[in-house]
Formats: structure tokens, C-alpha cells, sequence
């Protein structure tokens, strides 16, 4: 346990950002439901259109109303322009506080439904105006109750608030989503721990508000707010009261597994050594981080040229690897500016793996084999592995159906194959563990899948900083796929010789000479 509670003493940059999300998404909430409130009280059809919305949105998983955000706000930077950013905080705060309404928003009805008919008849016969009534009468009796509200949505909205990792915002879900990539439990352990720790010191903070206001004790309700609003201080002074030196910090980019880690601790170890301050945007989606380099909000990225090609460009060919790269440096500078610095050296390619002795017994070595037997096996794949057009294109190639397709997290995906839970798995063919579980990647003789050259990729600005792209350009064609096999094995391994992504970007350089 020790080795998690100085984890989570390393988090304060992430518990700071946590808690402005999360404070932010509740007042924004507050802001909205309060005013709604007062008037569905006075108006039944407003009450049902309002409750029924708001709990319509309570069906939607929170990691889903996340990313739907991000659509959204694409569609509206014609209107507004460029600057509305699409990733992060914005739409983190936006889904939250969509969240966050539902709690209040009942409680405050609910409370002025059962409020005592005598008493706001009494309001009303001693010439109380509707405001003078809602001030002085119906906002005291109704406190407790909204109050109770509150609290549920902040804690509501302090563990949803975990999931924004995904459309890149840093929050106590970035050590979470990366330990349960790498299976690093001690960092899943503190960020889960610290969470929890944030959600309770907050639902004890309000729970004084909400019972000064139950008992008329001003006192309670002032000490309740004002450590709150302590806490929302810290973690602002925190966040921009060293702004100054944040200026020339260099952002970033990982998808979710193991390898991209590695890659952007190497990159950042590397901008580190050359004088520059950086930040680690993990754990993105290939679209959220694509959509994140080409508009500024992440510096860099590791990005691959097959995923850029089939799910960016919507192509459905397949040319030579030289020709490919040409034609995404050409459509990244025309669409977005973004700059492609040239390829890394290796690739890692999707491939269906199946376990060595699975493939000796039905005599598997080609895609084009499993056809017969597909329908008697289950194949797992990454999150978004079988909405890709690759996984489209090698289903109809080869006519594969099988029985059951399930989605794993890329690291759970190879244990799935040992345990037999799917027989076939979309694996990574720069993947240390092809070899460690002794697994074989089946020939694809139709050349469905594309070639997945790893590229480095820059914003349209850091891709105009010269002294930036020259730090970065040891990097071009410098790293081979054995290296990256064994430091992708050396973070996914379980035994007492697993190494963090840092500690194993820091091994692959110097294996490199870099």
C-alpha cells in the first residue's frame, strides 16, 4: 500500500485539474437546473418536458455523452470558427454538467411540490410578490432538498469525470486508463483511491451546507462553502498560478496501449533532454487524437499510416508503403497543416492472431483458413476494432462470420486468447506478447489489411517550429520493430521485471543510441 499512496502523492496535477472539471461541470448545473426548477414548478408541461430530458440523459453512458460531444462541437466551429476547441475541457464540461442536471433539477421540483399548501397561501395573503415569495419563502424551505441534490450530483459527476481521459482532458482517470493498459494495478489502485477520496471529502462538504440549511445554522453552511471554495482555489492556483512557465510546454499525444506510451515518454524524455517542458495527453481514441493533433490541442503524435488512411481519408486501396506516405503528407498539409515528419522506422500492423497450438490443430496459416471454421469461434478486438474499415475490408475479403465478436481493452485482449474466452484476436504485430504467448499472426495473401508505417506527426504550429522539428527528427527512421517488441513486452508482463512506460522509453533509447 505504500507504493500507492506515493502514487497518489505524484497526482496533484491531475487531482487539480479533476476538481475544476468537476467543479465547473456542478456549477454550471447549478446555473441551469435552479432557474428550470422555478419554472417547471409553475408549469406542469415545463416540469415534464425538463424531467424527462434530463433523465433521458442519465441513460446515455457517460463515456459515450463524452465522445458525442466532440462531434458536436466539430459541426459548430463553422459558426463560431476555429478557435472552439473540440477536445479537453469544453466538451468534459459540457456532457458533465448534462450529468450533473438531473439530481438537482428533481430535488428542487420535488421539494416544491410537497411544500405545506398553508404556508405559501399564507405568503400569498400577506401581499408577497412571486419574488418576494420564492426569496423569502419557497428558496428557504427547498435549500435542504436541493442541497441533497447537489450532493448527488457531485458525486455523480466527480467519478464520471475519470472517463474525460478519453476525449483528452487530464483528470484522475489518466493513472486509471493507463495502469489498466499496462496492468499497472498500483496506478489503477491510486487513481480509483484518489478519486474516491475526492468524491467523499466533497459529499462531506456539502452534506454541512445541507444540514445548515436543515437546521438553520448559518455557521455550518459558511464553513461547508468556504473549504469548498478553498479546495476549488488550491486547485486553481495550481493549475494556472505557474502559467507563466507553461507557455513553451510541448503536449503530447497517446491512444490507449502500451506501445503509444513507451512512444510519447520516449518523445517527451527526448524534448525534456532539449530543454522543453511537457505534458501527456494519454489514453485518446485514434479519431480523438488525430482530431487533436491536426487542430493544436496535442504538439505530437505517433499515429500510423493505415489508420490515418482507412478511417481519415476514407480510402479503400491500397498502395505500396512509399506511395501511401506521400499522399497522407500531402492530405494532412491540406486539410489540417499538420506536418509528417517521416516514419519512425518499424510498423505495427493489424494482424488476427490465434495461439500457436490452436492454429498446428485446424492447420491455420493463412486469414483465408479461418473461413470454414469462423462460425465455431468467438474474436476479440480493441474497443474500436471491428467499427474500423480494415477490419470491414478483411471480414468481406475473406468472408469471415464468426460466431461472436467481442471487444476487449488491448491489453485484456491476449489474456482473453490464452483463457480461451476468443479463439482469434486483432492483435498488434509490434506486440511483445505475439512471441511471450507464443501466438502466430495469420498470413493475409488478399493484402487486406494496409501497411501501418508508425509516423511522427506535428500540429500545424509546433510543425512550423523549426528548432522543434530538428529535436524530433533523430527520431525519423531510428527505431526498428524488435526494439519495440521487447519494450512493449518489458511494461506488459507481470512478473517483478515489469518496467513503467517511462523507465522502458528511457531502456529503448539507450538500446538505440538515442
Amino acid at each position: 500500500m505504500s507504493d500507492v499512496f506515493s502514487t497518489m502523492l505524484g497526482l496533484g496535477d491531475k487531482l487539480a485539474a479533476h476538481v475544476l472539471l468537476a467543479a465547473s461541470a456542478l456549477a454550471l448545473g447549478i446555473i441551469v437546473a435552479l432557474p428550470l426548477a422555478v419554472w417547471a414548478s409553475r408549469n406542469a408541461a415545463v416540469a415534464r418536458i425538463a424531467l424527462g430530458f434530463a433523465s433521458l440523459v442519465q441513460t446515455v453512458p457517460a463515456l459515450a455523452l463524452l465522445a458525442l460531444f466532440f462531434p458536436i462541437l466539430l459541426s459548430l466551429r463553422a459558426v463560431f470558427g476555429e478557435g472552439l476547441p473540440t477536445l479537453g475541457f469544453l466538451p468534459a464540461l459540457l456532457a458533465l454538467a448534462l450529468y450533473a442536471l438531473l439530481p438537482i433539477l428533481r430535488n428542487a421540483v420535488t421539494a416544491r411540490e410537497h411544500m405545506a399548501p398553508g404556508v405559501l397561501e399564507a405568503a400569498d395573503g400577506v401581499g408577497m410578490t412571486p419574488a418576494q415569495k420564492l426569496r423569502l419563502v419557497e428558496a428557504p424551505l427547498a435549500a435542504p432538498y436541493v442541497m441533497a441534490g447537489i450532493r448527488t450530483a457531485a458525486v455523480w459527476t466527480i467519478g464520471a469525470a475519470t472517463l474525460s481521459t478519453t476525449i483528452g482532458q487530464p483528470s484522475l482517470g489518466d493513472p486509471i486508463f493507463a495502469g489498466l493498459q499496462t496492468q499497472n494495478w498500483t496506478l489503477v489502485l491510486a487513481g480509483c483511491l484518489a478519486s474516491a477520496a475526492l468524491a467523499l471529502v466533497a459529499d462531506a462538504l456539502l452534506g454541512m451546507v445541507e444540514r445548515g440549511f436543515a437546521k438553520g445554522r448559518p455557521a455550518l453552511i459558511r464553513g461547508g462553502a468556504s473549504a469548498a471554495l478553498l479546495g476549488v482555489a488550491a486547485a486553481l492556483w495550481a493549475t494556472f498560478g505557474t502559467a507563466g512557465d507553461r507557455n513553451d510546454t510541448i503536449t503530447i499525444g497517446a491512444k490507449g496501449f502500451s506501445e503509444q506510451y513507451i512512444l510519447a515518454r520516449l518523445i517527451g524524455q527526448r524534448l525534456e533532454g532539449e530543454g522543453y517542458s511537457v505534458e501527456y495527453r494519454d489514453g485518446l481514441g485514434s479519431a480523438v487524437a488525430h482530431s487533436a493533433v491536426a487542430s493544436g490541442s496535442v504538439d505530437v503524435l505517433v499515429d500510423y499510416t493505415g489508420t490515418i488512411w482507412a478511417n481519415m481519408m476514407k480510402r479503400t486501396d491500397n498502395p505500396d508503403r512509399d506511395a501511401m506516405l506521400e499522399e497522407i503528407t500531402a492530405w494532412e498539409s491540406e486539410t489540417s497543416g499538420a506536418l509528417v515528419l517521416g516514419r519512425m522506422g518499424f510498423e505495427n500492423a493489424y494482424g488476427l492472431a490465434v495461439r500457436q497450438d490452436f492454429a498446428n490443430a485446424r492447420g491455420l496459416e493463412t486469414i483465408g483458413d479461418l473461413a470454414a471454421i469462423a462460425p465455431q469461434l468467438a474474436i476479440g478486438g480493441d474497443p474500436e476494432f471491428f467499427e474500423r474499415p480494415e477490419w470491414i475490408a478483411v471480414r468481406d475479403a475473406y468472408g469471415l462470420r464468426f460466431a461472436q465478436t467481442r471487444n476487449f481493452s488491448p491489453t485484456f485482449m491476449y489474456n482473453a486468447l490464452q483463457s480461451n474466452e476468443a479463439q482469434v484476436i486483432g492483435a498488434y504485430t509490434s506486440d511483445g506478447r505475439i512471441a511471450a504467448d507464443n501466438l502466430v499472426i495469420l498470413e493475409d495473401p488478399e493484402s487486406a489489411f494496409p501497411n501501418y508505417d508508425a509516423i511522427l506527426l506535428m500540429s500545424p504550429e509546433a510543425g512550423q517550429d523549426a528548432a522543434l522539428v530538428e529535436a524530433l527528427r533523430p527520431l525519423v527512421g531510428a527505431i526498428d520493430v524488435e526494439a519495440v517488441r521487447a519494450a512493449n513486452l518489458s511494461v506488459d508482463r507481470t512478473d517483478g521485471d515489469k518496467l513503467t512506460p517511462a523507465e522502458a522509453a528511457r531502456e529503448l533509447a539507450d538500446n538505440l543510441g538515442l
